[in-house]
């Protein structure tokens, strides 16, 4: 029995391995055709702690997952039984090997260790049942897009929960019948004994049995616990659960900022930033055209995707009806580099003996964005650059990357985006500005004060700490700029020095970044860092967060290195200092809506709750979704010039859902979302949806309010 046991073993492992070697020779060479990506290597040379971190916590500590309690908790100990279960097929390969009644001392011998396996093979099986009970809940079949699994391959994931099964059944069949072994004949084929507790039980199934019967029984469960393990290597190896090899690896060259970062520049070959006034339309790459133009990193995150659709279920484009799901949009990126790859992997002279039937399975001629191609053009501007995809992505693929890489291209060399986005970039080129108002519009904000705000002429006045950024929204939009006035009169009476650059002051190139047009945000940032550097500014305050986001992040790219810091942050430590003091109370229930670019992109979400809470008799209630949950107001990613044309208005969407908190006021801490919100709480007034008295204000004019003494009604005096 050994050897026909033997044989038959080392057969399947041949086979299996020659199988799986090949696929992962595949793998390898689609992942290194890729563009080069040098700054992902750097980075985890400059900072290997903070991959040491990124291990413990997100792959063996499973850290995003964990945010969804009940199925982070069950892939949790799936996961953990992939890695303690490895020891029992140790110990099935010396049985194999050397027959079954051979142990490795300590490691198939102490009782600890059986009672570890079996109590991981256990909670295994429950995660099993959980994820059964989920994936039936969430059918789309019956949920359709409310489904998070719309658009996966759900029978292979089926597949896998059955082959996981497998693994545990066939373990504890295997080793039962080994300590039903040891029970008859007294020899130490288990020494585990009841210390592997679910093993022993499944020993007691086998009573009664002769030894030679329970020895045939041994190599078949030895045989059967083998082979599942090379099965479902090679369904691992063909599918979606790829991510269990390269997960780990995702996450070590994933880029490392606090919060989702700058937005990543065009960059050369050798990883340097493209000058577009030196660039080279033969070398360079302005965005992604073709498959072939993404990173290996890029074809590494295509691959690692689990088609969880976490991303999905939080994305506020797929929320309101739109084609964008990002799980899906990496799924075709993924499956049409699959397709490709066999072409462009291939040498010149391959490539042209290919058929023309050949060419049309591999996709060859398929573009990457049109309305027949990889990518529909609608998915592409759906996006808002919120965040939520990559806040919520276990194995932190960075959909924004990508969906920003091609975007450049449409924009750039295309010049194919919506059509109105191109009046917001006119206005850019010709004025500085979104809205096309003239340089000294900035300055009138200040005429409606009743104190005076200094206007740099070329240098900072030395006892200014800080430079106000005001932003092309809050200096030129007329709700922002009670946001504005409201900050600059908290500044002035908390004794903060502080200047304006006014005339001087531009767009800070975010709207044209986002939306793709990267030359023009280079030449704007150059020009505004020029300025900046010239009047030798150093620590800013800004009230925008897409201002403050490119400021801090996304500047030190062209070269201009500030301490930057939102209006909320720098208020909430003038109240903690008690340099401001709220007396006057507001009794109104207040929700907060969290702005993307700041709680997510920045991971402010504290100081502008702290400074609501020390605000006398304000009640605030969190919406649904809120803080890294937070759902979009639909201006970010350039989109606040675009038109939203299909499914429901995602500002809408965001009203809907703070209504439901029945607020007296809405707050939030962004001009882009004041806007947003402001006009869709006014269409719900006029449909008789929300109360006449409701308002959307900016958290620094609650804190105003406060601060100011209560007005003494008439005849009290």
């Amino acid at each position: 029995m050994f050897w026909l046991t033997l044989i038959i073993g080392l057969a399947g492992i041949a086979v299996t391995l020659l199988l799986a070697g090949k696929r992962v020779l595949f793998l390898w060479n689609l992942i290194r055709s890729g563009q080069p990506a040098p700054d992902r290597v750097a980075s985890v040379k400059r900072d290997p702690k903070g991959d040491v971190e990124g291990q413990v916590t997100e792959v063996l500590g499973q850290r995003k997952l964990l945010k969804w309690t009940i199925p982070g908790l069950a892939h949790f100990f799936v996961m953990w039984a992939f890695f303690l279960l490895a020891t029992v097929y140790i110990e099935a390969g010396v049985g194999l090997l050397f027959g079954i009644d051979t142990h490795i001392p300590i490691l198939q011998t102490w009782g600890p260790i059986g009672f570890i396996q079996d109590f991981i093979a256990v909670m295994c099986f429950l995660g099993l049942v959980v994820f059964s009970i989920i994936r039936i809940k969430n059918n789309p079949a019956k949920l359709d897009r409310k489904s998070r699994f719309k658009g996966s391959h759900n029978s292979g994931a089926w597949l896998i929960l059955f082959m996981i099964f497998n693994v545990i059944w066939t373990m504890f069949f295997y080793r039962g019948v080994l300590a039903a072994l040891e029970t008859v004949t007294g020899e130490h084929y288990f020494p585990f004994g009841k210390a592997a507790f679910g093993s022993y039980a499944t020993g007691k199934l086998f009573d009664g049995l002769s030894a030679n019967t329970l020895e045939i029984l041994a190599g078949i469960g030895l045989l059967l616990h083998i082979g599942v393990a090379l099965v479902f290597l090679l369904i691992v190896l063909n599918s979606k659960h790829l991510h269990i090899f390269l997960a780990p690896l995702n996450v070590m060259f994933k880029r490392r900022p606090n919060g989702l970062g700058a937005a990543q520049p065009v960059l050369k070959p050798d990883g340097s930033s493209l000058d577009f006034e030196e660039a080279d339309p033969d070398e360079d790459l302005f965005g992604r055209s073709k498959i072939e133009d993404f990173t290996w990193k890029g074809f590494l995150d295509f691959a690692t995707c689990t088609e969880c659709g976490r991303c999905q279920s939080q994305c506020p484009a797929w929320n309101t009806g739109k084609p964008l799901s990002p799980k899906l949009l990496i799924m075709e990126l993924r499956d049409h580099a699959f397709h490709k790859a066999p072409y462009y992997m291939a040498t010149e002279e391959k490539q042209g003996a290919f058929t023309d039937e050949q060419r049309l399975a591999m996709e060859v001629d398929k573009p990457l964005v049109a309305d027949d191609g990889v990518i529909h053009p609608d998915v592409l501007w759906s996006c808002t650059n919120c965040g939520a995809c990559v806040e919520q992505c276990p194995v932190d693929i960075e959909h924004i990357d990508h969906i920003l890489d091609m975007r450049r291209y449409q924009a750039m060399i295309e010049s194919s985006f919506p059509s109105e986005a191109g009046v917001m970039l006119r206005n850019l080129e010709n004025k500085g500005n979104p809205w096309g108002m003239g340089e000294m519009k900035r300055l009138e904000w200040i005429e409606e004060l009743d104190f005076e705000v200094e206007v740099i002429d070329e240098k900072i006045p030395e006892d200014a700490e800080y430079l106000f950024w005001v932003g092309c929204a809050g200096a030129l939009e007329d709700r922002a700029k009670k946001t504005t006035k409201a900050v600059a009169e908290l500044l002035h009476t908390a004794g903060v020095k502080f200047a304006v650059l006014g005339p001087m002051e531009a767009c800070t190139g975010d709207p044209a970044r986002r939306l793709g047009m990267e030359y023009l945000f280079q030449g704007m940032a150059q020009q505004n860092v020029e300025t900046l550097n010239d009047a030798g500014v150093k620590k800013i305050v800004a009230t925008c967060p897409h201002c403050f986001n490119t400021l801090a992040n996304e500047y030190p790219q062209v070269g201009g290195n500030y301490d930057v810091v939102h209006h909320t942050q720098l208020l909430a430590d003038l109240v903690d200092n008690g340099k401001l003091v709220p007396v006057t109370p507001i009794e109104e229930n207040i929700t907060y809506h969290d702005p993307c670019f700041l709680g997510r992109h920045n991971k402010v979400y504290k100081q502008p709750r702290d400074i609501m809470a020390k605000v006398p008799g304000v009640k605030t209630q969190e919406m649904h979704r809120c803080k890294d949950k937070g759902f979009c107001c639909g201006a970010g990613g350039a989109r606040m010039w675009m038109e939203e044309r299909i499914g429901k208005r995602i500002n809408t969407e965001r009203v809907d859902e703070a209504l439901e908190t029945n607020p007296d006021t809405v707050s939030t801490a962004c001009p882009f979302c004041l806007v947003m919100l402001g006009d869709a709480i006014n269409e719900k007034k006029t449909s008789g949806e929300a109360k006449e008295t409701l308002e959307v204000v900016d958290v620094a004019q609650l804190l105003l309010q406060s601060i100011k003494p209560a007005a003494v009604p008439a005849g009290k005096e």
